[in-house]
């Protein structure tokens, strides 16, 4: 599993049958800012998830590649990935908080 957050939609309008009625998000994968250890810095990678939260724009969210991108009862069927499975309130390093939501 990773951290990334939503930068932005996509839409195909010619897709395989199963991913109609799929929302598709970009997100970039963010880590631990190795300088300072006190934030989330983003890798400079863009990925296309299949949203099956909810997600919007700007929020981080849990993202699973490969194999388990296709484990959800969602994306089972689907042709994908990435799947965004999770929306982030917090984010704890040791006693810091790296991130929150409500911030």
């Amino acid at each position: 599993m990773f951290v990334a957050k939503v930068t932005g939609s996509l839409v195909a309008t010619q897709k395989v049958k199963s991913m109609t009625g799929h929302k598709m998000l970009l997100v970039e994968p963010y880590r631990l800012d190795p300088d300072t250890g006190t934030g989330l810095k983003g890798t400079g990678r863009s990925l296309v998830a299949v949203d099956t939260v909810g997600a919007g724009e700007g929020e981080f969210v849990l993202i699973v590649q490969g194999s388990s991108a296709r484990l959800t009862p969602e994306t089972k069927p689907l042709p994908v990935d990435t799947a965004i499975i999770g929306i982030i309130d917090t984010v704890h390093v040791g006693s810091a908080c790296v991130y929150d939501k409500e911030v």
